[in-house]
């Protein structure tokens, strides 16, 4: 019986995309999907619910059980992202991730200089 970890790559390679530039689209861990299929394991209902979130055209039951059409009759297929649509996702995630560590690094810096005042 084929799980939804083998439906997910099924739905991936129709939707001509690879399994980093579908990690990236749905916001999970670099190479989760691919380790998730190398170790034929089960996929937690967060990430069904960001795929479904992300691709409403993929059918949920085919995804979940196997049965029925992979996509939404009703739904087109979207265009595959292009690849400067990407790098310009991932430069804002980075952007935001530096920009939140800065923010933690001044906070903590900030902090000692109080604590050294004191004493």
């Amino acid at each position: 019986m084929s799980k939804t970890i083998h439906r997910i790559m099924q739905s991936i390679s129709a939707l001509n995309m690879s399994a980093r530039q579908f990690d990236i689209s749905i916001g999970t861990a670099n190479g989760y999907i691919l380790r998730m299929e190398k170790n034929n394991a089960s996929v937690g209902s967060d990430v069904i619910e960001r795929i479904v979130k992300e691709y409403p055209q993929i059918n949920l039951v085919w995804l979940i059980t196997g049965k029925g059409d992979m996509f939404i009759k009703d739904t087109p297929k979207p265009k595959t992202r292009a690849k400067h649509e990407i790098e310009a996702y991932i430069n804002n995630r980075l952007k935001q991730q530096w920009s939140d560590e800065k923010k933690a690094l001044l906070d903590e810096i900030l902090k000692e200089i109080d604590e050294v005042k004191i004493k």
